[in-house]
């Protein structure tokens, strides 16, 4: 029996439904009758002749019970239905039903923080400075001895949900509550917040022997949810040392859990450091992606793995090590030793990029943080990074408008990067508009800027420039002033209403001015069936 993943919603939807519809042909393919249980119509795991049997029922505790009891099932798949399905998992063991893969007890030690950092700590593989706390008192405890920024967030949720960067004692103590309640009874995460470059792994694994298609690294710095971040496959400025040293602890994390399928690890890089920042011992929705750009049938080697089949029956054997592993480009490992990655030019490139649905989600407010907003995921491939960069970009529906200006009105932080991106766009002959702050910093570097007022400052202001069509692309990054903040979320409003594109992390718009070539070139662009680029 494989669970899906319910009803589509932000942070949980069509890329589980791939996983569980490979899940099932896989089980077919080894001879097995294999139900579904879901309940979303618009996936293709609710059609009628994609299992052997179709369940539309609720993902609850109860309702999969009932059908177990009908079905008498050899065992549950939880594994490819996201944070729903293994939600389950406890559940089921408990009421004594076989639960396939990965155990209970290693989900649950995967899951559960004071477990799993202890298991860190014996792997001696480094993580934020942080812990679970279960009062306020406790979160700041916790602040005072590890120091601001931290990372608050409830555990067992999905999508980021009720997820906040939290800068001070202030915010702290309004944050904290709706943290809490977003799943009561459980603790919430208070975590040092460590600004650097994001990466993640997946990793199947047969309970000793762990494969690891590739590594895919985030284009926006940690901060930003993962399913709302761009990301590369291979990686374009991750050091092979530091590759070394993902792959190294994904294998040893994976063996210390006994996983048997599949498993997502997320880390974030400090000073040529990998930090591990969580672990889902499940499929993510990066599974489709790294199974498509590196031709690894990932789901069917995780079903194997669950049903008793190792790696090497597969023809995975152990020792494979480096770029030119399988042939593919970029890393690709099996059980590594210790040692320098051997790295290949890759034959291509390939960039996933978040798609949002702000124009008809109204009332998101559509700056990018810790939680959840995309609702779906589009891939761009080339042979070069700029112009699988622009396609993804493209794809995704940012674009320039033939003529105005760019603006840009960005945060403290990231002004200096605001620099480089104006000068990328300075040099091609684009237009830039900003506001004080901005402007000033641009000024000082000899950058030429047409100075806009905010609204608050009065007319002609900012808001007045973009219903008057005089806007091409706003680069506008959220700060932590709430003032400020309340004028700028209704700014990107407006941008959404009137069709401008609107990018609101800072290392978004510096992938967006890397492909600028490409934008006024298109024909630099190859398009080529999908496998040509595998070749």
């Amino acid at each position: 029996m494989v669970l899906g993943s319910g009803p589509i919603r932000i942070g949980q939807g069509i890329e589980f439904d791939y996983s569980c519809v490979h899940g099932v042909w896989a089980l077919q393919e080894l001879g097995y009758r294999a139900v579904i249980v879901n309940n979303n119509p618009e996936t293709v795991s609710t059609d009628f002749d994609t299992g052997d049997g179709l369940y539309f029922e609720p993902l609850t505790l109860d309702d999969v019970l009932d059908i177990v009891a009908h079905e008498n099932p050899i065992g549950v798949v939880v594994q490819f239905g996201g944070q729903t399905a293994i939600n389950l998992a406890q559940g089921l063991a408990d009421a004594g039903v076989p639960v396939l893969g990965t155990s209970p007890e290693a989900i649950a030690r995967a899951e559960d923080r004071d477990l799993f950092d202890r298991m860190l700590v014996e792997l001696g593989i480094p993580k934020p400075a942080g812990r679970a706390v279960r009062s306020f008192a406790e979160a700041e405890t916790v602040t005072q001895e590890i120091g601001y920024p931290v990372l608050v967030r409830p555990s067992y949720v999905l999508g980021g949900r009720a997820m906040e960067i939290v800068y001070d004692h202030d915010r702290l103590e309004e944050f904290y509550s709706e943290a809490e309640d977003a799943n009561p009874g459980q603790p919430v995460l208070v975590d040092k917040y460590l600004l650097g470059q994001e990466a993640e792994v997946d990793v199947i694994s047969d309970g000793e022997t762990t494969l690891i298609p590739g590594i895919m690294e985030h284009i926006e710095r940690a901060g930003v949810h993962s399913g709302d971040s761009m990301a590369v496959y291979p990686p374009v400025s991750l050091s092979g040392a530091v590759q070394a040293e993902i792959v190294e602890a994904s294998c040893r994390i994976a063996r210390a859990l006994g996983v048997k399928g599949l498993m997502n690890i997320q880390f974030v890089v400090v000073d040529e450091r990998p930090y591990v920042l969580e672990v889902n011992p499940r499929a993510s929705r990066t599974v489709p992606y790294l199974s498509k750009i590196t031709d690894v049938p990932m789901v069917q080697l995780a079903v194997g793995a669950m049903m008793g089949r190792s790696l090497a029956d597969a023809g995975y054997e152990s020792g494979l090590w480096g770029g030119g592993a399988l042939g593919k480009p970029g890393t690709i490992a099996i059980e590594p030793g210790s040692g320098p990655v051997s790295l290949q030019a890759p034959r291509f490139y390939a960039v996933k990029a978040p798609v949002f649905s702000f124009q008809k989600l109204t009332k998101v407010e559509p700056s990018l943080g810790p939680e959840m907003k995309s609702t779906g995921e589009i891939l761009g491939i080339d042979r070069a990074y700029e112009t699988a960069l622009y396609k993804a970009l493209v794809a995704s529906g940012i674009s320039f408008k033939p003529s105005g200006f760019v603006v840009l009105t960005v945060n403290d932080r990231d002004k200096h990067a605001a620099v480089s991106i104006a000068k990328e766009l300075v040099a091609k002959g684009y237009l830039i508009a900003s506001t004080r702050g901005t402007h000033d910093t641009l000024e000082a570097a000899h950058i030429r800027s047409t100075r806009v007022l905010k609204i608050e400052e009065g007319s002609p202001n900012l808001l007045d420039l973009i219903i008057a069509g005089e806007v091409a692309l706003m680069i506008n990054t959220p700060g932590e002033e709430l003032r400020e903040e309340v004028e700028a979320a209704r700014i990107r409003r407006v941008c959404i209403e009137m069709e401008i594109a609107c990018v609101t992390s800072i290392d978004t718009a510096a992938a967006l001015a890397h492909a600028l070539d490409v934008f006024e070139h298109p024909e630099k662009a190859t398009c080529l069936p999908y496998h040509e680029y595998l070749r």
